[in-house]
């Protein structure tokens, strides 16, 4: 296993300075602190590779270390142990990774981790905005928090074909030749096999098959409340007719797409004249912010919905 995954030609630091190897880590794989013994002089050691957004990392530190962080905000990472252990703390739990597993740090989580002396990773660092958008091309939805892995732990043996997939996108990273379209469709193969293997907070049956539900459609709608959704382009992302679509609304919302969609927007706009920590600037930008261009037809239906006018739901918060 250890092998394939990037070799001596993409070495950066070699029995090196534990400070400076993470100090380099933290300028190209995230951020992080590392706390040292006191006593020994450990030697680390590292490879790095970047491979379109991916970054590829090899590393060892030599000694017991701690790495912390509050949170890596915009980067997942995943990590498989080499060899020796590692001690993970987090939701309330610790667990030894062994040689062979594989740990799924998301961009809110924070990071603990203590390496023993003879402790070696790879470590797979992706921005969010990749699985985003791996997510948005085959239209698999997912919470408007964004995506998250529900499991942190995993046996790379029960990952079909992964560790495989690792070590072709580290034999590439290592080419002679880069080929950077090549590189994005590796980065985003390795994603969406992670998305399809791990236990996730997305859907991966979309809006348009047949197990597609209301629910689905309007977590949809949730999630592009700013933009100009009519009936038509709904139907088309369902991959529904417009006489079905009209039934699936009438069934689960007994309303239209248009009114339901209209009535969405309002209330997002009502949460955020409500939230003093949304930032409003004035009622009429939010209005068109979401689409309601009319602003004397806009008001009339906030009142109607809420009870009063949009101004004074703003005035309140202060």
């Amino acid at each position: 296993m250890q092998a394939h995954l990037l070799s001596e030609r993409s070495s950066v630091f070699v029995q090196a300075d534990p400070y400076a190897v993470s100090g380099y880590v933290n300028q190209h794989v995230g951020s992080h602190d590392i706390r040292l013994p006191r006593s020994g002089s450990p030697q680390a050691s590292l490879n790095h590779s970047k491979f379109a957004s991916l970054d590829l990392c090899r590393i060892s530190y030599g000694g017991s270390v701690r790495v912390t962080s509050p949170a890596l905000e915009t980067l997942f990472h995943l990590q498989v142990l080499l060899k020796g252990n590692c001690l993970w703390r987090g939701h309330k739990q610790e667990h030894y990774f062994a040689p062979g597993e594989l740990l799924l740090i998301n961009p809110d989580d924070p990071v603990d981790l203590t390496y023993s002396d003879d402790c070696e990773k790879f470590i797979l660092k992706m921005p969010a905005s990749l699985l985003e958008s791996v997510c948005q091309e085959q239209r698999w939805l997912h919470p408007g928090q964004g995506v998250r892995f529900l499991e942190n732990r995993y046996q790379l043996a029960e990952l079909e074909g992964f560790i495989n997939l690792l070590g072709m996108v580290c034999q590439e990273a290592e080419a002679a030749e880069s080929m950077p379209r090549v590189q994005e469709h590796y980065a985003q193969i390795i994603v969406s096999k992670m998305l399809s293997l791990m236990k996730t907070n997305v859907s991966r049956a979309g809006l348009g098959s047949p197990t597609s539900s209301f629910e689905l459609i309007a977590d949809y709608i949730e999630r592009n409340l700013k933009q100009d959704i009519c009936s038509e382009e709904l139907a088309r992302q369902a991959r529904i007719s417009l006489r079905s679509l009209y039934g699936l609304f009438e069934r689960h919302a007994a309303t239209t797409p248009k009114n339901y969609i209209r009535q969405k927007k309002l209330e997002r706009v009502n949460a955020c004249l409500s939230d003093p920590t949304c930032t409003v600037r004035n009622v009429t930008e939010l209005a068109m912010d979401y689409g309601f261009l009319h602003l004397g037809r806009f008001s009339e239906s906030y009142r109607k919905q809420f009870g009063e006018l949009p101004s004074d739901t703003l005035k309140r918060r202060h």
